[in-house]
């Protein structure tokens, strides 16, 4: 990466942003506008319009417009993938300015951000317009004088509610198979990261999606994501994000047209490794970077370090030594290793989360402060702590920050209760050089995702979705394009 390109594109101001709706940039109905902060030094960088549920509404009406023409779903699929992948072409064009943006806005590291962000997106899509067009109908196996066919249609209007941490890699994880298999989208960016993701909506206009297939507005999730989630005309509602908002989403579509939703609601993943570790020098490394890549804020984080007794003052030792040598800071600045926390409100939230497991009897190994506050920006050094007991805070809920909880087990069935002993199970790890081991927990452990040797960096190809109160359907992989197509019947006599 070229460090004076990157602080070019720091440098270039920023024009305010509107809504996106029937394919052009619109301000708020009211006129209202939100401030964009940055973490990286606490400044304004521009506003974003301030949704009205009017604004929502509009869009809402804009995509079922959109749908009920057929001015994408009717049309043909070779046609739909030659613009996906003119709109995966421009992200790539743009990478730089995409992350870049995105790093302003919300502070993760810009050489995760540049993979991450841009480089997984654009990925993303060319993976679900190379799918579209093998996405086949059946024929029944019926008695001779029936024929049954089952047809794979497109659901309609789909609501996504996009997190911050990596609103273009997520937000390319509903997009792409909503739009591949014919649907509208309207799109509710997170509040504190607008931005990059509604750059890379603009450029799907650019590349050919018609206007009203897409639309995006911008604003507050007690306003426009309640639009969102009440509204009569949305068929499926997709989110990542919180368990409380996502308890919210549900009640709604009981309280309107009962669209189906699918929620991804984070986790508190277990890490687990014995002394039989074929690594453990790479092992604590990698757990370091499990946790503490973009300030903790992943939603599959190694938050819960489950460590084999006859190791476990040794190996929390290398992991405090890793933590203590990843370079925190400027998140565009190309040496920084952990960028900065989302904003204000979650720095307290994760302040408060070691007060709480200092409090509970747990033992700061390393860290456990914010620090740099002299930039203006939001930095918290890498937390480990141990001695975290199966009923505390820590073990139990997600900080979504850069806080390890560490905990001791004596052998494979206490490593198993500890690791089923919260109410998520949306990935994990292992780490053991015996091969029946391994296997014994993948299938004991209840979780969507299970690293072995290894923690993280899952592609495209195999699904992520969780267990448990970490939510249900599936990102990523072609089994996510069941949560965007209707099945429909035909019987036909012969």
């Amino acid at each position: 990466m070229d460090q004076s390109k990157i602080e070019a594109l720091r440098a270039a101001p920023l024009e305010p942003f509107g809504h996106l709706i029937d394919g052009k940039s619109v301000a708020a109905s009211d006129g209202a506008v939100m401030e964009v902060v940055s973490p990286i030094d606490g400044q304004v960088l521009t506003t974003v319009a301030k949704g009205t549920a009017e604004d929502m509404n509009r869009a809402i009406a804009s995509a079922r417009a959109a749908f009920e023409d057929g001015r994408w779903s009717g049309m043909p699929p070779a046609a739909r993938k030659a613009v996906m992948h003119r709109w995966a072409d421009l992200i790539e064009q743009h990478a730089l300015e995409l992350a870049v943006l995105g790093v302003r806005d919300n502070g993760t590291e810009i050489g995760m951000a540049l993979k991450a962000e841009p480089g997984s997106a654009a990925a993303t899509i060319r993976y679900y317009a190379e799918a579209l067009d093998k996405v086949y109908g059946e024929i029944a196996p019926t008695s001779g004088d029936v024929l049954g066919l089952v047809h794979k249609e497109p659901v309609g209007v789909v609501g996504a509610i996009i997190p911050w941490n990596f609103p273009m890699m997520i937000g390319a994880w509903k997009l792409g198979p909503a739009l591949a298999m014919g649907n509208s989208v309207v799109l509710k960016p997170a509040e504190t990261a607008s931005l990059s993701l509604m750059r890379m909506c603009a450029l799907a206009l650019e590349a050919g999606l018609p206007s009203g297939v897409l639309n995006a507005v911008t604003g507050e999730g007690a306003v426009v994501g309640e639009a969102l989630g009440l509204s009569m005309d949305v068929d499926v509602l997709v989110f990542t994000g919180s368990g409380g908002t996502g308890r919210r989403l549900l009640r709604y579509a009981a309280q309107s047209n009962l669209k189906r939703v699918y929620l991804e609601l984070g986790g508190k993943s277990p890490n687990i490794v014995f002394a039989d570790a074929p690594n453990l020098d790479e092992a604590a490394k990698v757990a370091a970077g499990g946790i503490f890549r973009n300030a903790g804020q992943v939603c599959v984080a190694g938050s819960r370090l489950l460590v084999e007794r006859a190791i476990h003052d040794e190996f929390v030792a290398a992991v405090a030594r890793a933590a203590e040598a990843m370079r925190v800071g400027d998140p565009l600045d190309v040496s920084t290793q952990i960028g900065a926390v989302n904003s204000e409100t979650q720095m307290a939230q994760n302040l408060r989360f070691v007060e709480t497991a200092t409090a509970e009897g747990g033992e700061i190994v390393t860290g456990g402060g914010r620090i740099l506050q002299e930039t203006g920006g939001t930095y918290m050094a890498p937390t480990v702590v141990s001695g975290v007991t199966p009923e505390a805070t820590l073990f139990q809920n997600e900080v979504f920050g850069p806080v390890l909880a560490v905990t001791a087990f004596e052998g494979d069935d206490d490593a198993i209760r500890l690791a089923n002993a919260t109410d998520f199970g949306l990935a994990g790890g292992v780490w053991t050089s015996n091969l029946s081991r391994a296997h014994r927990m993948i299938r004991a452990v209840r979780t969507g995702v299970m690293h072995v040797n290894t923690y993280g960096g899952a592609d495209g190809t195999v699904p992520l979705g969780g267990v448990g109160q970490s939510g249900n359907g599936a990102d990523k992989s072609l089994h996510a394009i069941e949560k965007y197509i209707d099945l429909k019947t035909a019987w036909i006599k012969l």
